[in-house]
């Protein structure tokens, strides 16, 4: 119900905060640090991944918020140890059964949240699967990896549906909750920027059809990588975060919306 956001940092540490006054709810500690972090369907449950680092290994855990004795206690009532490859990403699946996770190998998992144990597992990437975002109706997913491309998979069975490919490495990539749009973010890593001029660099939010596949527009603007991008829940804007430290809102121009439709 957008009352409350999930944090995780590299301060190791989880934290719940109240939206409206900025309060911070819970804490929970960690070894290392958290790389992804998501509420279920209903709110009640959270889980997050840390880091294999430190000696410590990768961890994803569950924490029902129902139970305060939980956090007062950092006891998780769920921990799934990942020793092959970290977790770079994770998200909930429809109606808080499972999660997807996206690995550094490239990997894909299903993890089921009520027994821990791996329903399905794909490789669909050749590199680290950088963000997953579901759909609105949370029937499939994006992926953004460094392999220069963002794929589509269903949400159930983890089908590979569609693959949207660029030149540069993908960090971000969003489904438009109105239309059959993709919108990528990406450019490079933060190390070469400084040797890499804007022109170059490839820092465009670039706009994908999701049926064909096919690149329909790009929006310059930031002058870095873009990390993450997201689609309003109305599907009438998108922003943008790049390593240039700017986040960028953008409104679609009518025409967008008109020329969809006649399509």
């Amino acid at each position: 119900d957008t009352r409350h956001v999930l944090t995780g940092s590299a301060d190791n540490s989880c934290r719940l905060w109240d939206c409206e006054t900025g309060k911070q709810l819970a804490l929970v500690k960690t070894s290392s640090a958290v790389r992804t972090c998501g509420f279920d369907f209903g709110g009640n449950i959270i889980m997050f991944s840390t880091d294999k680092q430190m000696g410590y290994q990768c961890f994803v855990s569950f924490f029902d918020l129902r139970d305060p004795s939980q956090i007062e206690n950092n006891e998780p009532y769920m921990k799934i140890p990942c020793s092959d490859s970290k977790i770079t990403s994770a998200v909930w699946g429809p109606l808080g059964e499972f999660i997807i996770a996206g690995h550094e190998s490239g990997e894909l998992n299903q993890f089921s949240a009520k027994s821990g144990e791996q329903v399905a597992t794909i490789k669909e990437h050749t590199k680290q699967i950088n963000d997953i975002q579901t759909s609105r109706d949370m029937t499939m997913f994006i992926t953004a990896s460094k392999d220069n491309t963002a794929k589509l998979f269903d949400c159930t069975s983890l089908e590979h549906l569609k693959t949207f490919r660029t030149e540069r490495p993908v960090n971000s990539a969003a489904l438009s909750p109105i239309f059959d749009h993709v919108v990528l973010g990406g450019g490079q890593e933060a190390m070469d920027v400084t040797t890499t001029s804007t022109r170059i660099g490839k820092f465009e939010a670039r706009f994908f059809h999701l049926a064909f596949e096919e690149e329909f527009g790009r929006v310059k603007g930031h002058f870095g990588p873009i990390n993450s991008v997201a689609f309003h829940p109305d599907g009438k804007s998108y922003s943008s975060g790049g390593e240039d430290g700017y986040v960028r809102i953008h409104y679609f121009d009518p025409q967008y919306f008109e020329f969809e439709f006649e399509a």
